[in-house]
Protein backbone atom coordinates (compact mmCIF):
# COMPACT_ATOMS: atom_id res chain seq x y z
CA UNK A 1 0.00 0.00 0.00
CA UNK A 2 1.24 3.26 -0.90
CA UNK A 3 1.98 5.20 2.04
CA UNK A 4 1.00 8.85 2.18
CA UNK A 5 3.03 11.44 4.39
CA UNK A 6 1.58 13.63 6.21
CA UNK A 7 1.57 17.37 5.07
CA UNK A 8 3.98 19.17 7.42
CA UNK A 9 6.63 16.28 6.87
CA UNK A 10 6.05 16.46 3.26
CA UNK A 11 6.71 20.13 2.82
CA UNK A 12 9.54 19.45 4.94
CA UNK A 13 10.96 16.89 2.76
CA UNK A 14 10.26 19.19 -0.49
CA UNK A 15 12.16 21.80 0.97
CA UNK A 16 15.11 19.21 2.01
CA UNK A 17 15.36 18.18 -1.40
CA UNK A 18 14.84 22.35 -2.88
CA UNK A 19 18.17 22.66 0.21
CA UNK A 20 19.94 19.72 -2.00
CA UNK A 21 19.63 20.73 -5.35
CA UNK A 22 22.92 22.98 -6.70
CA UNK A 23 22.49 26.75 -7.06
CA UNK A 24 24.50 29.10 -8.61
CA UNK A 25 27.06 28.21 -11.76
CA UNK A 26 27.68 24.61 -12.53
CA UNK A 27 30.35 24.06 -14.98
CA UNK A 28 31.10 20.99 -16.84
CA UNK A 29 34.32 19.68 -19.13
CA UNK A 30 35.23 17.69 -21.74
CA UNK A 31 38.41 16.11 -24.01
CA UNK A 32 37.84 14.00 -26.69
CA UNK A 33 40.50 12.49 -28.23
CA UNK A 34 39.91 12.91 -32.71
CA UNK A 35 43.76 11.61 -33.49
CA UNK A 36 43.32 10.74 -36.92
CA UNK A 37 43.26 6.31 -37.15
CA UNK A 38 42.61 6.01 -40.85
CA UNK A 39 45.66 6.01 -42.97
CA UNK A 40 46.55 7.68 -45.15
CA UNK A 41 45.77 10.94 -43.77
CA UNK A 42 45.79 14.42 -45.89
CA UNK A 43 47.51 17.05 -44.92
CA UNK A 44 48.00 20.56 -46.61
CA UNK A 45 51.53 19.65 -47.54
CA UNK A 46 50.25 15.77 -49.12
CA UNK A 47 49.16 12.53 -47.90
CA UNK A 48 50.55 11.50 -44.60
CA UNK A 49 50.19 8.48 -42.16
CA UNK A 50 52.67 10.37 -39.55
CA UNK A 51 50.94 11.76 -35.91
CA UNK A 52 53.59 14.10 -34.29
CA UNK A 53 50.79 14.71 -31.53
CA UNK A 54 47.33 13.94 -30.28
CA UNK A 55 44.39 15.76 -31.62
CA UNK A 56 41.26 17.03 -29.74
CA UNK A 57 37.95 18.63 -29.34
CA UNK A 58 38.21 20.36 -25.89
CA UNK A 59 34.75 22.01 -24.62
CA UNK A 60 33.99 23.99 -21.48
CA UNK A 61 29.87 24.56 -20.56
CA UNK A 62 28.18 27.27 -18.19
CA UNK A 63 25.19 26.95 -16.46
CA UNK A 64 23.09 29.37 -13.88
CA UNK A 65 19.41 29.47 -13.82
CA UNK A 66 18.24 29.73 -17.17
CA UNK A 67 21.48 31.01 -18.35
CA UNK A 68 23.60 28.65 -20.49
CA UNK A 69 26.65 28.57 -22.69
CA UNK A 70 29.03 26.16 -23.85
CA UNK A 71 32.29 26.28 -25.71
CA UNK A 72 34.33 23.69 -27.82
CA UNK A 73 37.61 24.03 -28.94
CA UNK A 74 38.60 21.91 -32.10
CA UNK A 75 41.86 21.40 -33.43
CA UNK A 76 41.50 22.05 -37.12
CA UNK A 77 42.29 24.96 -39.30
CA UNK A 78 39.04 25.44 -39.59
CA UNK A 79 35.04 23.90 -39.20
CA UNK A 80 32.69 24.88 -41.78
CA UNK A 81 29.21 26.29 -40.57
CA UNK A 82 26.87 23.48 -42.21
CA UNK A 83 28.70 20.74 -40.73
CA UNK A 84 28.66 23.36 -37.10
CA UNK A 85 24.73 23.60 -37.18
CA UNK A 86 24.49 20.33 -37.73
CA UNK A 87 26.60 18.90 -34.77
CA UNK A 88 24.68 21.55 -32.61
CA UNK A 89 21.21 20.37 -33.79
CA UNK A 90 22.14 16.92 -33.15
CA UNK A 91 23.55 17.91 -29.72
CA UNK A 92 20.00 20.23 -28.70
CA UNK A 93 18.33 16.89 -28.94
CA UNK A 94 20.40 14.57 -27.01
CA UNK A 95 20.67 17.82 -23.61
CA UNK A 96 17.64 20.03 -24.76
CA UNK A 97 20.28 23.13 -24.85
CA UNK A 98 19.44 25.46 -27.68
CA UNK A 99 21.91 25.12 -30.38
CA UNK A 100 21.98 29.21 -30.16
CA UNK A 101 23.89 28.45 -26.66
CA UNK A 102 26.73 26.16 -28.64
CA UNK A 103 30.10 28.31 -29.75
CA UNK A 104 32.11 25.87 -32.03
CA UNK A 105 35.48 27.21 -32.59
CA UNK A 106 38.99 26.06 -34.40
CA UNK A 107 42.57 26.74 -33.54
CA UNK A 108 43.79 27.27 -37.15
CA UNK A 109 46.59 25.00 -36.43
CA UNK A 110 47.69 24.55 -40.44
CA UNK A 111 49.13 20.93 -40.12
CA UNK A 112 45.81 19.09 -39.26
CA UNK A 113 44.10 16.31 -41.42
CA UNK A 114 41.45 17.40 -43.88
CA UNK A 115 37.96 16.14 -43.53
CA UNK A 116 35.91 15.36 -46.86
CA UNK A 117 34.62 12.85 -48.96
CA UNK A 118 37.41 12.20 -51.90
CA UNK A 119 39.40 9.72 -49.95
CA UNK A 120 38.99 6.77 -47.17
CA UNK A 121 41.21 8.99 -45.23
CA UNK A 122 39.75 11.66 -45.53
CA UNK A 123 36.04 10.50 -45.42
CA UNK A 124 37.01 8.79 -41.87
CA UNK A 125 38.53 11.79 -40.24
CA UNK A 126 35.20 13.70 -41.24
CA UNK A 127 33.61 11.12 -39.76
CA UNK A 128 35.79 11.24 -36.18
CA UNK A 129 35.83 14.83 -36.17
CA UNK A 130 32.27 15.74 -36.52
CA UNK A 131 31.14 12.83 -34.42
CA UNK A 132 34.29 14.36 -31.45
CA UNK A 133 32.27 17.83 -31.58
CA UNK A 134 29.30 16.04 -31.01
CA UNK A 135 30.64 14.03 -27.83
CA UNK A 136 32.51 17.28 -26.62
CA UNK A 137 29.72 19.11 -26.15
CA UNK A 138 27.63 16.52 -25.02
CA UNK A 139 29.98 15.41 -22.35
CA UNK A 140 30.83 18.99 -21.06
CA UNK A 141 26.50 19.56 -20.54
CA UNK A 142 26.19 16.38 -18.74
CA UNK A 143 29.41 16.96 -16.64
CA UNK A 144 27.86 19.83 -15.00
CA UNK A 145 28.89 20.44 -11.35
CA UNK A 146 28.50 23.41 -9.01
CA UNK A 147 31.65 25.91 -9.50
CA UNK A 148 33.13 28.86 -9.33
CA UNK A 149 34.88 31.39 -11.86
CA UNK A 150 37.21 34.05 -11.91
CA UNK A 151 38.67 35.87 -14.97
CA UNK A 152 42.38 38.10 -15.54
CA UNK A 153 44.58 38.65 -18.15
CA UNK A 154 48.35 39.13 -18.43
CA UNK A 155 50.48 39.89 -21.58
CA UNK A 156 53.34 37.75 -23.42
CA UNK A 157 54.26 40.65 -26.16
CA UNK A 158 57.71 38.64 -27.01
CA UNK A 159 55.59 35.77 -29.37
CA UNK A 160 53.89 38.36 -31.44
CA UNK A 161 54.26 40.13 -34.84
CA UNK A 162 52.50 42.15 -36.77
CA UNK A 163 53.20 40.42 -40.35
CA UNK A 164 51.83 43.35 -42.92
CA UNK A 165 54.57 45.53 -43.89
CA UNK A 166 54.81 49.04 -45.22
CA UNK A 167 58.02 48.04 -47.63
CA UNK A 168 61.23 50.41 -48.77
CA UNK A 169 60.70 52.88 -51.81
CA UNK A 170 60.60 50.95 -54.59
CA UNK A 171 60.57 47.07 -53.39
CA UNK A 172 56.88 46.30 -53.50
CA UNK A 173 56.45 43.03 -55.86
CA UNK A 174 52.89 43.17 -57.97
CA UNK A 175 49.93 42.01 -56.21
CA UNK A 176 47.92 39.10 -58.33
CA UNK A 177 46.48 41.57 -60.85
CA UNK A 178 49.52 43.64 -61.20
CA UNK A 179 49.13 46.24 -59.61
CA UNK A 180 50.88 47.68 -56.40
CA UNK A 181 49.78 47.06 -53.03
CA UNK A 182 51.05 49.87 -50.23
CA UNK A 183 51.79 46.90 -47.57
CA UNK A 184 52.88 43.33 -48.27
CA UNK A 185 52.39 40.21 -45.93
CA UNK A 186 55.99 38.86 -44.75
CA UNK A 187 58.12 41.02 -46.81
CA UNK A 188 61.57 40.26 -47.02
CA UNK A 189 63.40 41.50 -44.17
CA UNK A 190 65.85 44.28 -46.14
CA UNK A 191 63.18 45.61 -47.55
CA UNK A 192 60.71 45.83 -44.71
CA UNK A 193 59.85 49.38 -43.40
CA UNK A 194 57.84 49.46 -40.54
CA UNK A 195 54.41 47.27 -39.41
CA UNK A 196 51.11 48.24 -41.07
CA UNK A 197 49.30 47.65 -37.62
CA UNK A 198 49.83 46.62 -33.96
CA UNK A 199 49.91 43.32 -31.94
CA UNK A 200 47.78 42.31 -29.05
CA UNK A 201 49.72 40.57 -26.45
CA UNK A 202 47.05 39.84 -23.63
CA UNK A 203 46.31 36.55 -22.62
CA UNK A 204 43.14 36.15 -21.19
CA UNK A 205 41.37 33.54 -19.09
CA UNK A 206 38.23 32.10 -17.50
CA UNK A 207 39.62 30.06 -14.99
CA UNK A 208 36.82 27.38 -13.25
CA UNK A 209 37.23 25.74 -10.14
CA UNK A 210 34.68 23.66 -8.05
CA UNK A 211 32.85 25.13 -4.85
CA UNK A 212 36.46 23.11 -2.78
CA UNK A 213 38.49 24.65 -5.60
CA UNK A 214 40.08 22.49 -7.55
CA UNK A 215 40.88 23.12 -10.66
CA UNK A 216 38.24 22.38 -13.12
CA UNK A 217 38.47 24.40 -16.54
CA UNK A 218 40.24 26.78 -17.85
CA UNK A 219 39.20 28.91 -21.03
CA UNK A 220 42.43 31.10 -22.47
CA UNK A 221 42.66 33.16 -25.37
CA UNK A 222 45.85 34.88 -27.80
CA UNK A 223 46.11 36.28 -30.81
CA UNK A 224 48.47 34.52 -32.76
CA UNK A 225 48.39 32.38 -35.36
CA UNK A 226 49.44 28.92 -35.70
CA UNK A 227 53.53 28.85 -35.23
CA UNK A 228 54.92 25.49 -37.69
CA UNK A 229 58.24 24.41 -37.79
CA UNK A 230 56.47 20.38 -37.19
CA UNK A 231 58.88 17.91 -37.46
CA UNK A 232 59.39 15.49 -41.22
CA UNK A 233 59.74 11.96 -41.85
CA UNK A 234 61.91 11.03 -44.24
CA UNK A 235 60.58 7.57 -45.83
CA UNK A 236 63.15 5.00 -46.66
CA UNK A 237 62.82 6.15 -50.40
CA UNK A 238 64.35 9.43 -49.66
CA UNK A 239 60.52 11.02 -49.92
CA UNK A 240 60.06 13.76 -47.18
CA UNK A 241 56.40 13.24 -45.53
CA UNK A 242 54.93 15.86 -43.55
CA UNK A 243 53.16 14.94 -39.50
CA UNK A 244 50.25 15.79 -38.48
CA UNK A 245 50.18 18.30 -34.91
CA UNK A 246 48.07 20.66 -33.11
CA UNK A 247 50.52 23.17 -33.15
CA UNK A 248 50.80 25.21 -30.04
CA UNK A 249 47.30 24.68 -29.06
CA UNK A 250 47.55 21.51 -28.18
CA UNK A 251 50.87 21.81 -26.11
CA UNK A 252 49.12 24.51 -24.18
CA UNK A 253 46.21 22.12 -23.00
CA UNK A 254 49.06 19.21 -22.40
CA UNK A 255 51.12 21.76 -20.04
CA UNK A 256 48.75 24.16 -18.64
CA UNK A 257 47.83 21.30 -15.91
CA UNK A 258 51.38 21.02 -14.89
CA UNK A 259 51.13 24.64 -14.23
CA UNK A 260 48.02 24.59 -12.19
CA UNK A 261 49.22 21.73 -10.37
CA UNK A 262 52.90 21.13 -11.02
CA UNK A 263 53.87 17.86 -10.81
CA UNK A 264 50.44 16.16 -9.53
CA UNK A 265 48.05 17.94 -12.62
CA UNK A 266 44.61 18.15 -11.43
CA UNK A 267 42.77 15.46 -12.81
CA UNK A 268 39.58 15.74 -14.89
CA UNK A 269 40.65 19.53 -15.70
CA UNK A 270 40.24 20.66 -19.32
CA UNK A 271 41.97 23.38 -20.50
CA UNK A 272 42.59 25.22 -24.02
CA UNK A 273 43.80 28.41 -25.66
CA UNK A 274 41.28 30.04 -28.16
CA UNK A 275 42.49 31.73 -31.43
CA UNK A 276 42.36 35.55 -30.65
CA UNK A 277 41.91 38.71 -33.42
CA UNK A 278 44.86 37.11 -35.27
CA UNK A 279 44.57 37.17 -38.85
CA UNK A 280 47.60 39.79 -39.09
CA UNK A 281 49.74 38.24 -36.47
CA UNK A 282 52.17 35.61 -36.39
CA UNK A 283 55.09 34.47 -34.68
CA UNK A 284 58.12 35.40 -36.94
CA UNK A 285 60.42 37.76 -35.86
CA UNK A 286 60.76 39.78 -38.70
CA UNK A 287 64.38 41.65 -37.49
CA UNK A 288 66.00 38.37 -37.17
CA UNK A 289 67.22 38.53 -33.23
CA UNK A 290 66.16 34.56 -32.69
CA UNK A 291 68.40 31.85 -32.89
CA UNK A 292 67.50 28.74 -35.34
CA UNK A 293 64.83 26.25 -34.22
CA UNK A 294 64.64 22.70 -34.23
CA UNK A 295 61.79 21.24 -34.95
CA UNK A 296 58.48 21.76 -32.82
CA UNK A 297 60.87 23.84 -30.31
CA UNK A 298 59.40 27.08 -31.45
CA UNK A 299 55.74 25.21 -30.84
CA UNK A 300 57.13 24.57 -27.23
CA UNK A 301 58.44 28.12 -26.50
CA UNK A 302 55.45 29.78 -27.63
CA UNK A 303 52.83 27.19 -25.40
CA UNK A 304 55.08 27.74 -22.15
CA UNK A 305 55.66 31.22 -22.58
CA UNK A 306 51.98 30.86 -23.43
CA UNK A 307 51.14 28.79 -20.18
CA UNK A 308 53.29 30.95 -17.90
CA UNK A 309 51.23 34.08 -19.19
CA UNK A 310 47.63 32.03 -18.18
CA UNK A 311 49.48 31.43 -14.98
CA UNK A 312 50.14 34.76 -14.15
CA UNK A 313 47.10 35.71 -15.13
CA UNK A 314 44.88 33.26 -12.73
CA UNK A 315 47.71 34.07 -9.79
CA UNK A 316 45.88 37.83 -10.32
CA UNK A 317 42.19 36.46 -9.48
CA UNK A 318 41.17 37.49 -6.63
CA UNK A 319 37.66 36.29 -5.99
CA UNK A 320 35.61 33.78 -7.68
CA UNK A 321 32.28 34.34 -8.22
CA UNK A 322 29.85 31.33 -7.70
CA UNK A 323 26.81 33.01 -9.26
CA UNK A 324 27.74 34.25 -12.32
CA UNK A 325 25.37 35.80 -14.37
CA UNK A 326 25.25 33.71 -17.43
CA UNK A 327 23.64 34.67 -21.11
CA UNK A 328 24.21 34.25 -24.45
CA UNK A 329 22.98 35.89 -27.50
CA UNK A 330 23.46 35.10 -31.62
CA UNK A 331 22.72 37.30 -34.68
CA UNK A 332 23.07 36.06 -38.21
CA UNK A 333 24.22 38.85 -40.17
CA UNK A 334 23.46 39.59 -43.82
CA UNK A 335 27.19 40.46 -45.75
CA UNK A 336 27.27 41.49 -49.16
CA UNK A 337 29.86 39.93 -51.26
CA UNK A 338 32.37 42.51 -52.89
CA UNK A 339 31.85 43.07 -56.10
CA UNK A 340 35.20 43.47 -58.31
CA UNK A 341 35.47 46.49 -60.34
CA UNK A 342 35.31 46.48 -64.46
CA UNK A 343 39.00 47.33 -64.67
CA UNK A 344 39.58 44.21 -62.02
CA UNK A 345 37.22 42.08 -63.97
CA UNK A 346 38.93 42.46 -67.08
CA UNK A 347 42.52 42.15 -66.13
CA UNK A 348 41.53 38.82 -64.55
CA UNK A 349 39.98 37.69 -68.03
CA UNK A 350 43.34 38.82 -70.06
CA UNK A 351 45.55 36.94 -67.04
CA UNK A 352 43.33 33.79 -67.53
CA UNK A 353 43.78 33.87 -70.83
CA UNK A 354 47.91 33.64 -70.12
CA UNK A 355 49.34 30.12 -69.58
CA UNK A 356 49.70 29.60 -65.76
CA UNK A 357 53.41 30.20 -65.52
CA UNK A 358 53.56 33.73 -67.24
CA UNK A 359 50.31 34.20 -64.65
CA UNK A 360 51.95 33.20 -61.66
CA UNK A 361 55.29 35.14 -63.03
CA UNK A 362 53.20 37.96 -61.71
CA UNK A 363 52.24 36.76 -58.78
CA UNK A 364 52.01 33.37 -57.12
CA UNK A 365 48.33 33.80 -56.61
CA UNK A 366 47.58 35.29 -59.74
CA UNK A 367 45.21 32.44 -60.92
CA UNK A 368 43.16 32.38 -57.31
CA UNK A 369 42.94 35.91 -57.02
CA UNK A 370 41.91 36.41 -61.06
CA UNK A 371 39.37 33.18 -60.98
CA UNK A 372 38.00 34.89 -57.77
CA UNK A 373 37.41 38.00 -59.62
CA UNK A 374 35.95 35.95 -62.55
CA UNK A 375 33.55 34.13 -60.33
CA UNK A 376 32.48 37.09 -58.31
CA UNK A 377 31.87 38.91 -61.12
CA UNK A 378 29.46 36.46 -62.34
CA UNK A 379 25.66 37.32 -62.11
CA UNK A 380 24.50 34.14 -60.82
CA UNK A 381 27.17 33.99 -57.87
CA UNK A 382 25.94 34.42 -54.39
CA UNK A 383 25.69 38.23 -53.57
CA UNK A 384 24.60 37.79 -49.99
CA UNK A 385 26.11 35.86 -47.13
CA UNK A 386 24.34 34.97 -43.73
CA UNK A 387 26.76 34.54 -40.98
CA UNK A 388 26.77 34.06 -37.15
CA UNK A 389 28.23 35.90 -34.56
CA UNK A 390 27.81 35.32 -30.87
CA UNK A 391 27.93 37.19 -27.30
CA UNK A 392 28.51 35.37 -24.30
CA UNK A 393 28.48 36.81 -20.90
CA UNK A 394 30.02 34.51 -18.02
CA UNK A 395 29.50 37.40 -14.87
CA UNK A 396 32.11 40.17 -15.60
CA UNK A 397 33.45 38.32 -18.85
CA UNK A 398 32.74 39.06 -21.98
CA UNK A 399 33.57 36.34 -24.99
CA UNK A 400 32.63 37.41 -28.44
CA UNK A 401 33.16 35.18 -31.63
CA UNK A 402 33.59 35.68 -35.37
CA UNK A 403 33.69 33.39 -38.18
CA UNK A 404 36.56 34.77 -39.96
CA UNK A 405 40.45 35.35 -39.42
CA UNK A 406 39.71 38.44 -38.53
CA UNK A 407 42.71 41.65 -38.44
CA UNK A 408 43.88 42.55 -35.24
CA UNK A 409 42.63 45.96 -34.64
CA UNK A 410 39.15 44.79 -34.91
CA UNK A 411 39.72 42.72 -31.87
CA UNK A 412 41.35 45.38 -30.06
CA UNK A 413 38.84 48.33 -31.08
CA UNK A 414 35.91 45.53 -29.51
CA UNK A 415 37.91 45.04 -26.36
CA UNK A 416 38.46 49.22 -26.06
CA UNK A 417 34.54 49.44 -26.65
CA UNK A 418 33.45 47.03 -24.85
CA UNK A 419 31.16 47.59 -21.39
CA UNK A 420 32.55 44.88 -19.32
CA UNK A 421 36.39 44.84 -17.77
CA UNK A 422 36.90 41.31 -19.55
CA UNK A 423 36.68 40.83 -22.88
CA UNK A 424 38.38 38.95 -25.97
CA UNK A 425 36.79 37.83 -29.34
CA UNK A 426 37.64 34.20 -30.71
CA UNK A 427 37.85 34.16 -34.72
CA UNK A 428 37.00 30.32 -36.78
CA UNK A 429 33.65 30.07 -34.86
CA UNK A 430 30.97 28.75 -36.10
CA UNK A 431 32.19 28.69 -39.83
CA UNK A 432 35.00 30.27 -42.27
CA UNK A 433 34.81 32.29 -44.43
CA UNK A 434 38.50 33.47 -44.62
CA UNK A 435 40.11 37.06 -43.73
CA UNK A 436 37.98 39.74 -42.27
CA UNK A 437 40.12 43.58 -42.33
CA UNK A 438 39.02 46.80 -41.67
CA UNK A 439 38.06 49.00 -44.55
CA UNK A 440 41.43 50.92 -44.29
CA UNK A 441 43.64 47.68 -44.09
CA UNK A 442 41.91 46.77 -47.82
CA UNK A 443 42.64 49.88 -49.05
CA UNK A 444 46.34 49.11 -48.22
CA UNK A 445 46.23 45.99 -50.04
CA UNK A 446 48.42 42.98 -49.41
CA UNK A 447 47.48 39.17 -48.71
CA UNK A 448 44.98 39.50 -46.07
CA UNK A 449 42.74 41.91 -48.54
CA UNK A 450 42.99 40.15 -51.87
CA UNK A 451 39.47 38.67 -53.84
CA UNK A 452 39.84 34.81 -53.18
CA UNK A 453 41.48 35.28 -49.42
CA UNK A 454 38.84 38.12 -48.05
CA UNK A 455 35.83 38.02 -49.88
CA UNK A 456 33.01 40.19 -48.16
CA UNK A 457 32.26 44.36 -48.91
CA UNK A 458 34.54 46.61 -47.52
CA UNK A 459 32.77 47.36 -44.40
CA UNK A 460 31.97 44.06 -42.92
CA UNK A 461 34.07 44.86 -39.93
CA UNK A 462 31.83 47.36 -39.39
CA UNK A 463 28.75 45.73 -39.34
CA UNK A 464 29.61 42.94 -37.84
CA UNK A 465 31.59 45.17 -34.81
CA UNK A 466 28.79 47.32 -34.55
CA UNK A 467 26.05 44.08 -34.25
CA UNK A 468 28.68 42.70 -31.34
CA UNK A 469 29.01 45.72 -29.52
CA UNK A 470 25.18 46.08 -29.32
CA UNK A 471 24.72 42.38 -28.00
CA UNK A 472 27.45 43.26 -25.48
CA UNK A 473 25.39 46.74 -24.48
CA UNK A 474 22.45 43.97 -24.21
CA UNK A 475 24.17 41.58 -22.36
CA UNK A 476 25.52 44.17 -19.87
CA UNK A 477 22.07 45.31 -19.40
CA UNK A 478 20.39 42.08 -17.98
Amino acid sequence: MKRILPLALLIVHCAAASAQKPTGLRVGTAAVDITPDVFPFQLRSGASKYVHDPFHVRAVAFENGKGRAVVALIDAIGYGREKSDEAKSIVAKRTGWNPEEMLVCATHTHTAPKGGDTSPGRIAYEEKRFQGIIQALTRAIASLEPAKVGFASDEEATEVYNRRWFMKPGTMDPNPLGGRDKVRTNGPRDKILKPAGPTDPEVCVVDVRTRRGRPLGLIANYALHYVGGIPKVTEANGKIVGMASADYFGEFARIMPHRIGGSSPPTNFVAFISNGASGDINNIDFYGKRPPRAPFEQIRIVASKAADAAWRAVKKIKQYDENPLIAMRQREVTLNYRVPTPVDIETARKLMGLPRKEREAINKRSTQVASRTIIHADPDSPKTENVLVQAIRIGDQAIVSMPFEVLVEIGLEIKAKSPFPHTFLIELANGGYGYLPPPHQIELGGYESWLGTSQFEKNASVILTRNLLEMLAELKSL
